[in-house]
Formats: C-alpha cells, structure tokens, sequence
C-alpha cells in the first residue's frame, strides 16, 4: 500500500481534489485542506521533505506584493459604481430609440451596451442583472420571443468574460506569466468577432423568424432627428471616454493595468457624480461587494498556491505533462482535448475556479509544445465564457433568473442560451484554426536558435599565428589599422621579451 501511495501520490492528489469539488465544499478550503493534508502524507512516507512547509509563508507574501492583482479591486468597483450609477438604463434606452425601427432592434441594442458594459466594467454579474431588470420588461412588453430574449441577455452579458477589462484576463495573465496589456491586447479582436457573431444571429432570427423580434412601435419611439443625435452624444460620449481613458492609455503603454484600472475607478466616480447619482449609500455598497469579490479570489489564490505546493513536490506538474504531451495528434490533439476538458469542467467550475486549479497545470504543457501562451491563455478564456451559460449551472442564467418576471420560465431561459453556446464554441474553432485574430498587432517575440550561435575568439598572435597580429594590422581591420586591443596586446608581449631578454643576461 505505501509504495503505491508513492508511485501515484500525483494522480491521487488531483483525483481527491476533484471529489472535494463535486461535493460542494468550498474551493479555497478544499484546494488549501488537499496540499496540507497530502504534504503531511509526504512527508511521512519520506516523499517530501520537513522543509516544504516552510516555502508557504514566502509564496503567500508573493500574493500579497503582487501589483497585478490590484486591477482586480478597480475594475470590481468601477463596474459597481457604473451599473448603479444608471449609465446601462441610459444606453439601453438611446441605443433602442437608435435601433428601434429595425426587426430585432432591441436585441442588437441589448448587444452592443452589453460590450459598451464590458469594455467599462468588465463583471458579468453586474452586465447581465442591469440588463435584466431592464430590458427584459420592454422586449417581452414589446412581443420578442421570450428565449431570444433571455438568450441576448445573458449573452451579452459575458461578453465582460472576454473583452478588456475582463477580470479573467488579469488572472490568465497572472497565472500564465504574461503581461496583462499584452492579453488585452490580444483579446480584443476575438471579443469584437464573438460580439458580431452574436449580430448575425439576431439578424438572422429576424429575417426567418420575425415573430420572435419585431420593431418598436411608433409610438414608442419618441426621439427623433436633432433630439435623438442628441441623446446619442450626450449618452455614448462619456462611456467611451472612460473606455479609451483605461484601454486606450495601457494599449499605448502609458499606465499598466493596475494604474487603468485606478483611472477608471476615478473616472466611474466622476461620472457618477455629474449624473447627481453618487450618494454615500451607493458607495457603500460598492466598495462592500468590492471587498468580498476580492477577498474571495485572494482565499482561492492562497489555496491554490497551498494546493500546488505539494502537487509540485511530489512532481504531479510532471505527471500532468506526460499525461497530455503523450496525447495523439501533438499540438492539434493537445489543444481538442484541453479544451474539451474545459468545457466539461465548466460545467461544475466557474472561471475563477478553473484559472487558479487547472491553467497552472496546462500552460507549462502548452510552452513545452511551443504554444503561444498569450493565445493559448485567450483561447481558454472564450471557452470558460460559456461556463456561464452553460444550463443548469451557467451563473449567468442564474443571474437573470434571479430579475426574470415570474412569467418567464426557467426552461426558456435554458433553451435560449443554447444558440449562444453553441456559437462561443464555434468561436473557439476559430481561434484554433486562426491565430492570427489573437497573435495580430502583438510584439513578435524573437526566438534565438543557440544551436545556431557561433562564437569566434580571436587567436593570439603570441607565439605565431594570426589574430591581431604583433605590430601588424588586424585582418579586415579599416585602413589597415589593427583592431581595438592590439595595442595592448603588444605592450603585453613587449614587456614578456624583455623579461626573457634579462633573464638570459
């Protein structure tokens, strides 16, 4: 029994770990209980030695000394302050009064301020509840097909998963060991192509199905001309102010994320305060959700760190990498099966979960196979995004179920985020299929072959040969003057004859 504990301590850490998961108790705990409990097993068996809980306290004040993580406390808290500061009820009502008189007008405009959301705050929860309480009313007020309804909300919704400043994205980065700007970097054009795919099929449900969304009514368009150009300009200006004051300064390499994220918070209160919306109330109960969000990503983090302690002592980062390294098909097998495994993980996981447990674990796999891991770290972060739209489980239906009317079922709500799960994987073969959505307009990194370097030394001329040549020009030298160094070269020599020269005096 003790030397198959030993053989297999790898496997059945992970396996122990995932049973903790699937029964429910809390991830911080089950992560931080795992790497004591089997550390201790270790060290018993003389697997491990004393010593290795004495590295804890140096990895722990690594968390706390990480700059990183601080964008995640300003993002959390400028997207509460906007969502309670009414901006999303105020885009929401313009861009409908834009969109109104098309078929499916509503839903694009539920679309696009769900990425005018995510560019600003970046937290689903915070998108999908607005949208929710908002727009769900007036679309089924309106006659739209309760599911496409739902469907667009939630949808949208999560699009704070994947565009800048998505919350995901900082702790990709962190765990990746990648620049935060470089990941937004990449990131933003897959967003862009996920949000128009969400348009087509809005636009394409409106053309075979206009039942399911038809246009406003006249009479509920009440802005037009110079009155809606108007409202359009006074609504949408300073959101997108604020987007280019937080992504625009750290995509030009003005401020890190950190100091954007610190931007944007400033920028949230501000914007706030001239709406006359900003009262000590609601900021409260910001910094209050601000607090818990973050503590409850610092306890997983901590855990995480506890966890991976003794899984890497005992070698499992090795055990992992034999394991998918060893998978047929090589890059393209590893890539379907991670993310297979992703997606059936997200099923139980949300992405907090699934970035402190199970990306450690595959981006050192993902670097041995030459992945890049700015595309590698994208790549997971779309298929994490339907972890909330995933029925049952999916936070985001959970969150729209919460402010859905009483009318509308539950099961509708299930059948209409399939569509959009559907279309989030088909853009996860896409990112597969083309990396350059990702790798385009980031830095090439240049790779220096070593096998391929050649060092020359020049040979001293001290005792024949060439090189700099005693009191001659150096070859290839300019106008026939020797080489930096010769001159020291032959004052060492000068100095050497005439120590022989006394000698045999």
């Amino acid at each position: 029994m003790t030397e198959f504990l030993i053989n297999n301590m790898a496997p059945i850490i992970f396996a122990s770990m995932v049973i903790f998961l699937l029964v429910g108790f809390p991830v911080a705990f089950a992560l931080a209980a795992n790497g004591i409990f089997f550390g201790l097993i270790g060290i018993e068996l003389g697997l491990l030695g004393p010593q290795l809980f004495q590295a804890l306290p140096d990895r722990i004040f690594g968390i706390m000394s990480n700059d990183t993580l601080l964008a995640i406390p300003f993002f959390t808290f400028m997207g509460l302050i906007l969502e309670r500061s009414g901006m999303a009820e105020d885009l929401l009502d313009t861009i409908g009064q834009l969109f109104g008189p098309m078929r499916g007008g509503l839903a694009l405009a539920v679309i696009f301020v769900g990425a005018l959301l995510a560019a600003t705050t970046g937290v689903v929860a915070a998108s999908v509840i607005s949208m929710g309480l908002i727009s769900l009313p007036i679309m089924l007020r309106y006659g739209y097909n309760t599911k496409l309804a739902t469907g667009v909300i939630a949808a949208s919704g999560t699009l704070a998963q994947i565009l800048p400043p998505s919350l995901v994205l900082i702790i990709m980065a962190d765990q990746l060991g990648k620049s935060v700007g470089d990941m937004y970097k990449g990131a933003f054009l897959p967003a862009i192509v996920l949000t128009l795919f969400y348009v087509g099929y809005v636009l394409a449900v409106a053309l075979f199905k206009p039942r399911w969304a038809p246009a406003l009514p006249a009479a509920a368009r009440t802005l037009h001309g110079s009155k809606l150009l108007l409202r359009v300009l006074t609504t949408m200006v300073p959101p997108l102010m604020l987007i280019f004051l937080v992504l625009g300064t750290i995509f030009m390499g003005i401020a890190t994320p950190t100091e954007g994220g610190a931007m944007g918070a400033t920028g949230a209160l501000l914007m706030a305060l001239a709406r006359k919306r900003l009262t000590l109330s609601l900021l409260k109960q910001a910094m209050d959700t601000t607090a818990k969000l973050t503590t409850f990503v610092v306890f997983i983090l901590v855990g995480a760190r506890v966890f991976s302690l003794t899984f890497y002592g005992v070698d499992g980062h090795r055990w992992v990498e034999h394991l998918l390294t060893g998978l047929p098909g090589g890059e393209v097998g590893f890539l379907i099966v991670v993310n297979i495994l992703i997606f059936l993980l997200a099923f139980f996981l949300d992405f907090f979960e699934l970035s402190f447990i199970v990306v450690p674990l595959l981006g050192p796999v993902a670097e041995s196979l030459g992945i890049d891991l700015i595309w590698f770290g994208i790549l997971l972060a779309v298929n994490m995004q339907t972890s909330f739209m995933h029925p049952p489980f999916g936070f985001a239906l959970f969150y729209l179920r919460s402010v859905a009317p009483a009318s509308v079922k539950t099961t509708d709500i299930y059948w209409g985020a399939i569509p959009f799960v559907c279309i989030q994987i088909v853009m996860v073969g896409i990112l597969i299929a083309f990396p350059q959505l990702v790798t385009f307009g980031l830095d090439k990194q240049v790779k220096v072959d070593l096998d391929s370097v050649e060092i020359e030394v020049p040979a001293s001329s001290y005792g024949g040969g060439g090189g700099y040549g005693y009191g001659t020009p150096a070859e290839g030298a300019p106008d026939g003057q020797p080489k930096p160094g010769a001159a020291a070269t032959d004052a060492i020599l000068d100095m050497l004859k005439e120590a022989k020269e006394n000698k045999e005096k």
